[in-house]
């Protein structure tokens, strides 16, 4: 039997057979019960997320549906501060699906799990009629602890602050955009999709009290990231063009496609605000870790208002604002 039937969700002997023979070895689930049971043997407080992922097509250059789905969910959790502790996933498939696929799906989710050091407890798997499910959709919550006296906000953002970025911007939504449309560029593009756990837990143990807050921009790109944090802060931010990290190659295919990459989808970074003083040592730490190499200082923060402010490269000032609709849809 190479796809998948409507049997396999039926909770019978097709989806016990699919579960037994695929899914629980490769998650190492020991038991199959209603809910697991683990320990949380930490001080502080727990942060608990949820996403659901519906990338077409599901295998782009540089990763897939399965690590996009852990690492979206673990680095969700990180951004607030939080160390990720436990995972669930739940599958929808569509019948008609090939095994070949889910299997190397699979196989993408526990490795990265288990280079986020992230542990699957549980899941669920449904299967819907051909036609109704676009191959396959995956749910995910995670679960995380965030240490005693970490506590970050939008509402802790100060005139001064700086704006970091850990890379440079842009790739995931490209290289899904390219896959999917039968371009290629030279260089290829590829999605950033990685864990950004271990260098954030790394910022967080030693500058903690200086960072204000931090987000993923995922879905509407950094622009709508820093808006929706100068709306939140109450103050006005200011980034510059001639600072923030893109490849050459996302420039060119923005220009070609007639987008921006301050819009484009990213899996693979995060943008923080911290502390004047401590800001350039923050990025020199960032640097050190091998996500963090295209790292930079790009803005400030500038006064109070809730306006984002792009000083472009040929000394013009323009306002930047939410992604108003889909630039690029099913990224995610």
């Amino acid at each position: 039997m190479d796809r998948i039937l409507l049997g396999h969700g039926s909770g019978g002997k097709l989806m016990h057979d699919l579960i037994k023979k695929y899914i629980a070895p490769v998650f190492e689930l020991p038991t199959l019960m209603d809910s697991a049971i683990v320990n949380i043997n930490h001080s502080g407080k727990i942060a608990i997320t949820t996403d659901s992922y519906t990338v077409s097509p599901i295998f782009f250059p540089g990763g897939d549906i399965g690590d996009l789905a852990i690492n979206g969910t673990v680095n969700d959790l990180s951004v607030v501060g939080a160390i990720p502790l436990y995972l669930t996933v739940g599958f929808i498939l569509e019948e008609g699906f090939q095994i070949s696929d889910f299997e190397r799906i699979l196989k993408s989710i526990s490795k990265s799990a288990k280079e986020a050091n992230i542990k699957i407890v549980a899941g669920d798997t449904k299967v819907v009629d051909k036609g109704k499910g676009d191959g396959i959709f995956i749910n995910t919550s995670g679960i995380g602890i965030v240490p005693d006296g970490v506590e970050l906000s939008p509402l802790k953002i100060e005139v001064g602050d700086k704006v970091l970025i850990s890379g440079s911007i842009g790739n995931h939504g490209i290289a899904v955009m390219a896959e999917r449309n039968g371009f290629t560029f030279e260089p290829p593009v590829l999605s950033d999709t990685r864990p950004l756990n271990g260098i954030i837990n790394e910022i967080m143990k030693n500058f903690a009290s200086a960072i204000k807050i931090m987000r993923d921009p995922t879905r509407g790109g950094v622009a709508t990231t820093l808006k929706e944090l100068a709306v939140d802060s109450g103050k006005d931010i200011t980034i510059y063009e001639n600072s923030i990290p893109v490849h050459d190659t996302v420039k060119g295919a923005c220009d070609l496609l007639g987008l921006d990459p301050l819009y484009v989808a990213n899996e693979g970074i995060f943008v923080a605000i911290v502390e004047s003083q401590k800001a350039e040592e923050i990025l020199e730490l960032i640097k050190k870790h091998p996500f963090g190499k295209e790292s930079a200082i790009i803005g400030e923060i500038t006064g109070g208002g809730g306006k984002v402010l792009l000083k472009t490269s040929i000394g013009g000032t323009r306002l930047v604002d939410m992604l108003p609709g889909e630039q690029l849809p099913r990224i995610c």
